[in-house]
C-alpha cells in the first residue's frame, strides 16, 4: 500500500509516512511505492524503497519527516533494492536484488564498496535478503540468493565470500526460492520461501 506504519508494542497507532499511489518517483520527499524492507538506527529509519523506485530513503522515526535520499553507485540504477541492513558501526547494506550485488554505503550515503553475488552462475536476480551475526563486531554478514537458492557467508568488513550452502530442493535444508532471512541473539539463521511457503530455522553450532 506504499506506506510504512508506527505501531506502539501493544498495537496503538501512532504515525504514517506515504500514501497508496502518491509517490511522484525517486525524488518523492513524502511518499515511497512498494518499499521493499526497513530498519531503525539511531532515530532513524532507512527504507530501501525497492519494488517500484529505486533508491534508499531515510526519515526521522519521531516525526516521519524526510531527510534523505540515495541511489545506486556507479553502473546501473538500483534494480529492486531487496534489503536493508545497519550495522552497529553505522554502515548500511543495500540488497540489490535485479543486480546480484549488494552494496555498503555510510549513513548519510557515500558509497564505501560492493560485492558480487552469485558471480559466474547466469541469475538474473540473486540478493535478496541480509542478516549480520550476533557477536558485537556482526563479523559475518549472510546473503540469501534467491536464484542459486543459496545463502552466502560474508566477512563483513572485507565483504569476501567465506562459505555457501543450500540448494533448490524441498527437502529440509533445501530452499524453494528462498527470500528472506534473519539471524537471532543465538547465531541460529530462519529463511522465508516462496515456492514452498515455509519458514526453516538453522541452529548454530
Amino acid at each position: 500500500d506504499d506506506m510504512m506504519l508506527k505501531f506502539t508494542t501493544d498495537g496503538k497507532f501512532l504515525m504514517q509516512i506515504g500514501h497508496a499511489g502518491k509517490s511522484k518517483g525517486d525524488a518523492d520527499k513524502d511518499n515511497v511505492k512498494q518499499a521493499a524492507d526497513m530498519m531503525v538506527f539511531k532515530d532513524e529509519l532507512f527504507v530501501a524503497d525497492g519494488y517500484g523506485n529505486h533508491r534508499v530513503v531515510v526519515f526521522d522515526t519521531k516525526s516521519g519527516t524526510f531527510k534523505r535520499t540515495w541511489g545506486a553507485n556507479g553502473g546501473p540504477p538500483f534494480n529492486i533494492a531487496h534489503a536493508i541492513k545497519v550495522s552497529n558501526d553505522g554502515l548500511v547494506y543495500l540488497a540489490d536484488r535485479g543486480n546480484q550485488r549488494v552494496q555498503v554505503f555510510t549513513t548519510t550515503g557515500a558509497f564505501k564498496q560492493e560485492v558480487k553475488i552469485g558471480a559466474g552462475t547466469n541469475q538474473m536476480q540473486t540478493a535478496a535478503g541480509l542478516a549480520f551475526s550476533p557477536d558485537r563486531a556482526q563479523r559475518y554478514l549472510y546473503v540469501a540468493d534467491i536464484g542459486n537458492n543459496q545463502i552466502n557467508v560474508l566477512d563483513r568488513q572485507s565483504l569476501k565470500i567465506l562459505d555457501k550452502f543450500g540448494k533448490a530442493g524441498t527437502a529440509p535444508g533445501e530452499f524453494g526460492t528462498i527470500h528472506e532471512l534473519a539471524a537471532d541473539s543465538h547465531g541460529n539463521i530462519y529463511t522465508a520461501e516462496l515456492r514452498t511457503h515455509r519458514v526453516q530455522k538453522f541452529t548454530q553450532k
